[in-house]
């Protein structure tokens, strides 16, 4: 049997595992022992720190694994392409690394290559407000290098900025921030994957968040709202993007704002599925491609299969902050159980949300038939 090596086990990497072991393969699950359901769903679980990138490599080749992917994590992108690069199976070259993972490179290689993008500054210390000259307010503060919402702050003025710009640091892993123009316009995200340069974007998703300070996703939706005007000129743009990022093979996720005039502004893209179960259900339902097998197939240097597999439908994920979002959550599943695709809930609802990590769970649900 072939063995993959799947980094990280946490709940929406469980997927992945579930999926390759219906392909017919031996899953390698590599994280810190937490708990986590990726551990008990793993073929082996190896209790390594997704970091650990020569440490994996070492079991890797002691076990025989053949191919290594991952899904929703940033942190995770480092370590499978260097197991892959190790295995000598095609994958994204080393720039991309850096490029996809560090938001200010990010903005280098966008820049360069011509991509329409927000004005933005790097900083490891609150900056003189001269720094700041051209950009106006508000202005957005994030960490250089971390996702899911962590460490983001829109910020009004100069008296706000000094106050997030240590947050955002303190959450970074270089200790770096990352100033940038606030663009106005509702939130989307683009969900592709490439093999051997050619990039196939399989949906568009609309984004819904808290809004400011710390925009924490709420939800998502496939397909998007986005006139077919808008996103053909949303398909050009995220390839150019993806050009510039060097993402050649693989899974990616581009977010980016519409403005009014129907051009997308990238906000940041990671070479990976978007997390949140965008990458792992939603582009399955409302699309029918089976993207986590296309992630798996792209690993192992084989095209992706981009055939689809059943009825394309709306989809949709909320996430549970309130004991409000219970009731939607146990309202939908008593009136329309057959809708509910996914449910998971902790039964901490009404405690304190401060990123995308520790939300309280979601329910995922299909509707009519597009």
């Amino acid at each position: 049997m072939k063995k993959l090596a799947i980094i990280g086990a946490n709940e929406f990497q469980d997927p992945l595992i579930e999926k390759a072991k219906q392909m017919g393969y031996e899953t390698h699950v590599f994280a810190w022992a937490a708990g986590d359901v990726g551990e008990r769903t793993a073929d082996v679980f190896h209790p390594i720190s997704i970091t650990e990138k020569e440490a994996i490599w070492q079991v890797c080749r002691d076990v025989g694994a053949g191919a290594c992917c991952s899904i929703g994590s940033d942190l995770a992108v480092h370590t499978v392409n260097f197991i892959q690069r190790k295995l000598g199976n095609p994958c994204n070259p080393e720039i991309t690394d850096t490029v996809a993972t560090d938001k200010y490179e990010m903005r280098r290689a966008l820049q360069a290559a011509g991509v329409p993008c927000p004005a933005f500054l790097r900083v490891s210390a609150v900056p003189d407000e001269k720094a700041l000259a051209g950009m106006g307010w508000p202005l957005i503060v994030k960490p250089a290098d971390r996702s899911g919402s962590r460490g983001i702050f829109r910020v009004e003025n100069y008296g706000q900025l000094a106050e997030a710009v240590p947050q955002s640091i303190e959450q970074s892993f270089q200790k770096r921030a990352v100033i940038e123009q606030f663009i106005p316009g509702p939130e989307y995200s683009c969900e592709s994957v490439s093999f051997a340069g050619e990039h196939h974007i399989l949906a568009l998703t609309k984004k819904y968040t808290t809004g400011a300070p710390h925009f924490i996703e709420t939800g998502h939706a496939e397909p998007s709202d986005i006139p077919p005007d808008a996103e053909r000129t949303v398909r050009t743009q995220v390839a150019a993007a993806l050009d510039a990022l060097h993402i050649r093979y693989g899974a990616s996720h581009a977010e980016f704002k519409l403005t009014d005039g129907g051009q997308a502004r990238i906000i940041e893209i990671g070479a990976r599925m978007g997390g949140d179960c965008i990458g792992s259900d939603l582009v399955y339902l409302s699309t029918g491609v089976d993207f986590m097998a296309a992630v798996i197939d792209t690993a192992w240097g084989r095209a992706p299969d981009l055939t689809v597999k059943r009825t394309p439908r709306r989809a949709e994920i909320r996430f549970i902050f309130t004991q409000e979002d219970v009731k939607a959550m146990e309202r939908a599943r008593r009136t329309a159980p057959e809708s509910v695709w996914r449910a998971v809930y902790d039964g901490r609802a009404g405690e304190a949300v401060t990123d995308s990590s520790n939300r309280h769970g979601y329910w995922i649900t299909e509707g009519a038939a597009l």
